[in-house]
């Protein structure tokens, strides 16, 4: 993870400054883009970026249909971390498309951010 380090201090202070984790949801409200990994087989990971502007980029082609979509981070640790952690999901650090981004435990990405939640608090 050495090298991929930057990205994820990157992604930390853009969501520290704005508490939330943007994801992308389908037009029925119910799904939300998740991707095979590219480091683990039969594995998914769950893109999630650090600002709209970030999620928004990627609504195009295969995902043109989606829409940036936030999750607040205390409802993101409260929720969602045990729910990608019981189905074996990994996240995404601000997905790039085509690059090798990092792919985190969610549990992992939880302590990270606890840390800057509870700043805000």
């Amino acid at each position: 993870m050495s090298e991929l380090a930057p990205a994820l201090a990157a992604f930390i202070e853009n969501v520290k400054a704005g508490q939330t984790v943007w994801g992308l949801q389908d037009e029925t409200g119910e799904g939300w883009v998740v991707c095979d990994s590219a480091e683990y087989e039969n594995t998914d990971v769950m893109p999630l970026w650090s600002t709209e502007a970030l999620a928004s980029a990627h609504c195009t082609d295969e995902w043109a249909s989606y829409q940036a979509m936030p999750i607040t981070l205390g409802e993101f640790l409260e929720y969602w971390v045990s729910d990608f952690n019981d189905d074996g999901v990994l996240v995404g650090i601000d997905w790039t498309g085509d690059e090798i981004c990092l792919e985190m435990d969610p549990v992992m990405l939880a302590k990270e951010l606890a840390d800057i939640e509870e700043d805000e608090q």
